[in-house]
This record gives C-alpha cells, sequence and structure tokens, in this order.
C-alpha cells in the first residue's frame, strides 16, 4: 500500500509552543510525523534554543502515548550565529517544558560532546542536529553521535538550504546522500531527513520512498502546513495584543467603579476562541470609548 500523509491525522495538531523568530515553526508538522512513522525509543536534539522543534517532538510523544525518553543539549548560551543568550531564554523554556514534559524529558545544558556519556552506543532512534550550522561543526556533531545511534535510526539536520556564509549543513548533506536514503525540505531554511541506520521501520521509509516519488508534492504540502502554523502564529500574537488592551479598557472600568466582564480577564479564553474574543473585545473597548466621551 503507498504512503498516505492523509492516515497520519497528527500532522494537523496546533503545536502548543511557537516563537515570533524560531525558522523551525515550518517544520513542526513533520516533527510529528516523524515521531509518529519513528515510534523512537530515544530521541535526541542537540541545539535547542527557545525549545520550538524540541516542545513539538515531545508533544507528538505525549499525544501518541509514547514510552519514548526524550533529551535536550545545549549550552543555552548561545554562539556566534545565534548571538549571545541570556539566563531568561532557558528559564522561560524550562518553565514551560517542566509543567508538560518533565515525566519522560530532560533538558541536559551541556556541550555537545560533554554530553556523550549520558548516551549508550547504538541507543537513539531519533537524532535531531541544529546547533553551529558550520560545516565543520556540523559534521563533528554527526561522526561523533553516529555511534550512538540505532539501527532505527534517523537523523534530522535543520538549515540544509541555508547558503548564508558560515553555514555549511548542504555541504555536509551533499556528502553523506550517496551513502544514506534521504529527502529534504527546502523551506523554512531546509530540513534534511537521513536514514542512517539498516533496519529503519517500514513506514518511514515508505514515506521517504513516496517523497522522493513526488518530491515538489511533498514540499509544497509541508511547506504550507508550515504557512498555516505560520499564520495560526500571528493570530495568537494578534489576540495576545488585543487582550493587552481589553485589560486597559478594564482598568478603566474599575476606576470608574464599573463591573468587569470576567470573560475578558481569560487569557486562556481568548487564545482558544480568538475570533469570538475579537468581536467581544472590540465591543468591551468601544463600549469604554463612548463612555470616555459622554464623560
Amino acid at each position: 500500500m503507498p504512503f498516505d500523509p492523509l492516515g497520519h491525522p497528527i500532522i494537523y495538531t496546533l503545536p502548543e509552543r511557537l516563537t515570533p523568530q524560531s525558522a523551525w515553526n515550518g517544520h513542526i508538522p513533520f516533527a510529528y510525523l516523524a515521531i509518529d512513522l519513528l515510534r523512537p525509543r530515544t530521541f535526541v536534539e542537540l541545539g535547542t534554543h527557545t525549545g520550538v522543534s524540541y516542545s513539538a517532538f515531545c508533544q507528538a510523544v505525549q499525544i501518541l502515548k509514547l514510552n519514548t525518553r526524550c533529551m535536550a543539549v545545549d549550552t543555552w548560551a548561545g554562539d556566534p550565529q545565534t548571538g549571545p543568550l541570556g539566563p531568561e531564554v532557558l528559564a522561560e523554556f524550562k518553565s514551560h517544558h517542566d509543567s508538560r514534559f518533565a515525566g519522560f524529558s530532560h533538558l541536559l545544558q551541556s556541550e555537545f560532546d560533554s554530553a556523550l556519556s549520558s548516551f549508550e552506543d547504538k541507543s537513539i532512534d531519533l537524532l535531531h542536529i541544529d546547533g553551529f550550522h558550520s560545516y565543520e561543526a556540523v559534521r563533528h556533531d554527526f561522526q561523533t553521535y553516529l555511534p550512538k545511534t540505532s539501527d532505527r535510526a534517523v537523523v534530522l539536520f535543520h538549515d540544509s538550504a541555508a547558503r548564508s556564509e558560515g553555514f555549511g549543513v548542504y555541504r555536509l548533506i551533499d556528502e553523506l546522500a550517496p551513502q544514506f536514503p534521504h529527502f529534504e525540505f527546502l523551506h523554512a531554511s531546509g530540513l534534511a531527513i537521513l536514514l542512517v541506520g539498516a533496519a529503519v521501520p517500514a513506514a518511514f521509509v515508505e514515506f521517504v520512498q513516496a517523497a522522493n516519488a513526488a518530491p515538489d508534492a511533498y514540499r509544497q504540502m509541508f511547506a504550507r502546513l508550515g504557512e498555516f502554523l505560520q499564520a495560526a502564529m500571528i493570530g495568537r500574537e494578534l489576540t495576545r495584543y488585543q487582550f493587552e488592551q481589553v485589560q486597559l479598557a478594564n482598568a478603566v472600568l474599575s476606576r470608574c467603579g464599573l463591573p468587569i466582564d470576567p470573560r475578558s480577564t481569560k487569557l486562556e479564553i481568548a487564545i482558544a476562541q480568538p475570533l469570538q474574543f475579537a468581536a467581544f473585545g472590540c465591543r468591551l473597548i468601544r463600549s469604554v470609548v463612548d463612555r470616555i466621551q459622554v464623560k
């Protein structure tokens, strides 16, 4: 039976974590699919930053109720490509992470090489490499972690389509492509998929074969899904902005001794029902403006 991406409805799941500055927003639907197809026993991410990609993988593990051990490895200090990161980056992500995924996931603040001893040889089923993106750095990361990958292993490389100065992931993919079955998405800075294990589950192999048979169709499909998430993120940001405006209107009502609608104080309601909240918020703000003008 040919691979059917529509048979994996998890790809349409809205993520719990999106950040405006992350290029990884566009690959979240594939992160869900990768977990669904591979059902990894151990997932490791090298380079996590604000945690958009890692949260997506963990969310899929949670939705599918898998017994997957997850670990994110990062110094959370930044590098010349990301710029320096303050402690607030890890603190904010850790708060999000620990409240959702602490039961099966761990954040390891470490250099990649120092973290090698945390993994047994041939134990990692899914490895996502997204650290410093120079050719030398990504080649080193791949070579040092390859012995840790299992016979079921798939390795993902973000920024494989980036050609900016200092980015060399594409060079490594060009070298590795003749050795391993692979596929590459070109949107959102690129994501290369390499099947490095000799016994990758059939479902994942079938996906790669189908994608290579119709690369434009698969790339367009996942690019469009990623664009939908970008639109959802913009919608959330606009909802948050309107929520802030509603709180200002509520402050005016409170100073005037007027009642405040409890619906207007719940951000979760605004996020869950953005269109309804937008209409409600506009009416509320308009009524406050009218009262001020009357006074």
